[in-house]
């Protein structure tokens, strides 16, 4: 690789300096960095790292990812392939990696904990002790992801715990997922080598963790929004924090990405290299990742900004080869992108929807939106026909999970706040297990929108009486073969057919796909019924 000189104001993050200078890049890497008077109007920087992303939340493989995050200074993520594991299993993680191999941005992908997420729901795949074993030994895994299964790890089950045993073996971290876990509880959920939570959704609840030494990921994604609780840790504890987006959208993705967060940090007032450090270097630090950080001798990882408010990026920089540049990914072109799946369902009747009175009270799953918790609420809903029915006057409809890897019959329960008026949507991306997952208050649209799913082997649907709306997800029934843009457009518009049809929700499909996730309070719904997520076990 031939040799190349870029100047500027370069960004000394760890020594609180910004200086001119002219930075020397030889085979991939730096090999001097010289003071200078005269150099070019803008700053370089090491480039922002996403410390917690599934990758198949944006609808598009990592190779596509990387041709629009690259653009937005993203130089390296910290990637947990636990979706499609759920759908795929050791088939998925090797997928995820495989397709990342030349997308240029530096991926780094985790070994998934916890397939199934839970014992109270159908998944495509089971990851156990020894596959864990067998991902620790890879040097394309970098820690054991998110142990959700925290009730787990503070009963001490053995299953659990040879897990994380795995990760210590080889030297790799442990990440966290504990949401609402405090005092006591937190304290053995940590002292078990469980490194880092992205959960917290209080400011009291993180700082209850840091003192027991856990590192807390400040996470802003497109359902779950927590950096305006906890961004006050930026200033109290730059050291133990990180960036994260967990899970983010293809539309958002389109908008921005941890730029977004450095920028909005910094409007705040906080310190410019606090609010860097957080952003560029303590995934690296904590993660052990081999990703520059601009010294010399490092690989030539670097973003270049023209200023220090609006964050727009000029280039991005990798192993020294510039891959993006004045709004182009260099040499990253699209490409035909492989398919896997795993799909074995029938199409729905209407009347197979319909939910029996039995006189008594029914739970019913409140949403919030930007939150992954929900409420809680009992009421008694109308009855006509001896069937319970959807109650408009109050915005409580029907919500519907059908396993996807098998014929069964649908779970049918009751959600409040989707404002659905004469729509139904329903969608194969469903934490954990992906199973379908609808919510309408017409049980013809409901039908209809889930079949439209069954048919195209995953994706997205939304239907009124009058018309249609289908995003196809070939790749699992969680990714598209098409670039980001292309998706995030296709997302853009329908989920303004569902907001047109009443739904106030700022990510209606999104918010969808994790009123299946059991493991967040306080009450969600899998493919075998209404679930409450607090004491764990079914209504």
């Amino acid at each position: 690789m031939s040799g190349y000189t870029i100047s500027g104001q370069i960004i000394d993050i760890i020594n609180k300096v910004i200086s001119k200078g002219i930075i020397v890049v030889e085979n991939g890497k730096i090999s001097k960095i010289s003071p200078s008077d005269t150099v070019d109007d803008q700053y370089i920087l090491p480039g922002f790292i996403d410390a917690h992303i599934h990758i198949e939340s944006s609808m598009v493989t990592p190779y596509e990812f990387a041709r629009t995050a690259l653009g937005h200074g993203t130089i390296a993520t910290v990637s947990d392939p636990h979706e499609i594991a759920n759908v795929c299993g050791l088939e998925g993680v090797q997928y995820m990696i495989e397709n990342a191999k030349d997308a240029k941005l530096k991926f780094h992908f985790g070994a998934p904990s916890c397939v199934p997420a839970t014992a109270f729901e159908n998944a495509g795949a089971t990851i156990g002790p020894s596959e864990i074993e067998e991902l620790m030994q890879s040097s394309d895994i970098w820690y054991l992801s998110e142990m959700m299964n925290y009730p787990g790890v503070l009963a001490d089950d053995p299953e659990i715990l040879a897990k994380i045993a795995s990760a210590h073996k080889y030297g790799k971290p442990v990440d966290g997922h504990a949401p609402g876990l405090r005092g006591d509880d937190a304290r053995k959920y940590i002292e078990h080598g469980i490194s880092t939570d992205h959960e917290c959704v209080t400011l009291e609840e993180a700082l209850d963790k840091l003192k027991y030494g856990m590192k807390i990921i400040i996470r802003e994604g497109s359902a779950a929004k927590n950096f305006d609780a906890l961004h006050p840790l930026i200033a109290t504890h730059p050291e133990m924090v990180m960036f994260c987006s967990d899970d983010k959208h293809p539309d958002d993705l389109l908008i921005g990405h941890i730029n977004l967060l450095v920028a909005r940090s910094l409007a705040l007032g906080y310190d410019l290299f606090d609010v860097l450090k957080i952003a560029c270097l303590n995934a690296v630090n904590h993660y052990k990742l081999p990703v520059g950080t601009l010294n010399i001798g490092d690989a030539a990882d670097f973003i270049v900004v023209q200023d220090l408010q609006s964050w727009q990026i000029k280039q991005s920089v990798i192993n020294g080869e510039i891959v993006f540049e004045n709004d182009t990914p260099n040499k990253i072109h699209s490409k035909p992108q492989p398919i896997i799946n795993q799909f074995n369902t029938l199409e729905v009747s209407p009347e197979a929807l319909k939910v029996s009175d039995d006189g008594e009270l029914t739970p019913v799953i409140c949403a919030i939106d930007g939150s992954l918790i929900t409420e809680k609420l009992m009421t008694f809903l109308p009855v006509t026909d001896r069937n319970k029915m959807i109650d408009s006057d109050h915005d409580i409809l029907k919500i519907v999970v059908i396993n996807r890897y098998q014929p069964s019959k649908p779970a049918i329960g009751f959600i409040k706040n989707f404002g659905l008026k004469s729509c139904a949507i329903a969608s194969t991306v469903a934490h954990d297990s992906h199973n379908i997952i609808a919510v309408g208050d017409d049980d013809d649209l409901l039908a209809k929108a889930i079949n439209q799913l069954v048919k195209s082997k995953g994706g997205l649907s939304a239907v009124s009486n009058t018309e249609s709306k289908h995003i196809a997800l070939p790749i699992a029934g969680l990714m598209s073969d098409l670039s980001v843009v292309e998706i995030g457009n296709a997302y853009t518009e329908i989920s303004s057919f569902v907001k047109y049809r009443g739904c106030t929700l700022h990510a209606p499909f999104m918010t969808l796909s994790f009123m299946a996730l059991l493991v967040i309070p306080k009450i969600k719904i899998s493919d075998l019924g209404m679930f409450d997520a607090e004491e764990f076990h079914f209504y």
